[in-house]
């Protein structure tokens, strides 16, 4: 550690007394002053915030989507998620839309891998990779489902998914949904 000198009397001529000033070693204090200037720079160059690509859709004619390749999400209120694989009116013909939960157990995250697994054996081309992912959001849902939902895509590593409208015949139906959970 530095040294710090101490005004001391010495006497240099009789009746005359020298006074010393203190002075301190700044050494040691420049070193740590270049050791917190670089501990911060890199710091701030590792902690850079990481953020998610939104690919929007080109104008146009919409594409098509084999019906086969579809998992669409309907988003309602108090953390309700609806699903069905294909088209809308196949899926109301056959009774086939779903009701499940945010859970890598058993809820959506399961769905996910299931459909995949499907993809695997059917779809020759792309396999598990031709996934398209439909999430449509409701009047009711939170900002947060969405964000969960997508989230999952990432998750289970979807590589196609889009965050779309919801049809007429879809909010018809999560209304009647929505009605018949609040009739006692």
């Amino acid at each position: 550690m530095a040294a710090l000198y101490t005004a001391v009397n010495e006497r240099c001529r009789p009746g005359m007394t020298q006074k010393h000033t203190p002075k301190t070693d700044m050494t040691p204090m420049v070193d740590l002053g270049f050791l917190l200037i670089t501990f911060f720079v890199i710091t701030t160059e590792l902690n850079k915030p990481a953020t998610l690509n939104l690919n929007m859709p080109k104008e146009g004619a919409p594409m098509p989507l084999g019906n086969s390749d579809a998992l669409t999400v309907l988003l309602g209120k108090d953390n309700t998620i609806y699903y069905y694989h294909g088209n809308w009116n196949d899926a109301l013909k056959a009774n086939e839309i779903f009701q499940t939960r945010f859970s890598a157990k058993d809820g959506f995250r399961k769905v996910i891998h299931e459909k995949q697994q499907q993809l695997d054996i059917s779809n020759t081309k792309e396999k598990r990779k031709g996934l398209m992912l439909l999430i449509k959001a409701g009047e009711d849902a939170l900002y947060s489902n969405v964000i969960d939902m997508l989230d999952e895509a990432l998750i289970n590593d979807v590589k196609k998914y889009a965050v779309l409208k919801l049809s007429e015949e879809e909010m018809k139906y999560l209304s009647t949904i929505k009605k018949e959970r609040t009739q006692p």
